[in-house]
């Protein structure tokens, strides 16, 4: 298990409580999977989540931050694709 999720927040913006929040749910989320998840403060705005060193989030390109199961899915199809999220999980077809 080496699966690791970066949080990289605006400072300026005062983003850290909602990073803190997204990466404890994550790490509930994810306990058996992730092996480390960092909170990486910055400026400018940015908001974006990688998992395993891809780009899952960006509040630039999106221009909105996303909904945590919304996170919780893009993160799981990285790092644990199988991984059945319960209530939290998109409709499948």
């Amino acid at each position: 298990m080496d699966n690791q999720v970066e949080i990289h927040y605006c400072t300026q913006c005062r983003w850290m409580l909602r990073a803190a929040w997204m990466g404890q749910e994550l790490l509930t989320t994810f306990e058996g999977e992730l092996a480390a998840l960092t909170l990486k403060p910055g400026t400018g705005g940015v908001f974006e989540v990688r998992a395993n060193g891809h780009l899952v989030w960006s509040r630039k390109e999106k221009g909105r931050f996303p909904e945590i199961t919304e996170l919780k899915q893009l993160v799981r199809d990285v790092i644990a694709p199988g991984k059945d999220l319960g209530h939290a999980d998109k409709k499948r077809t």
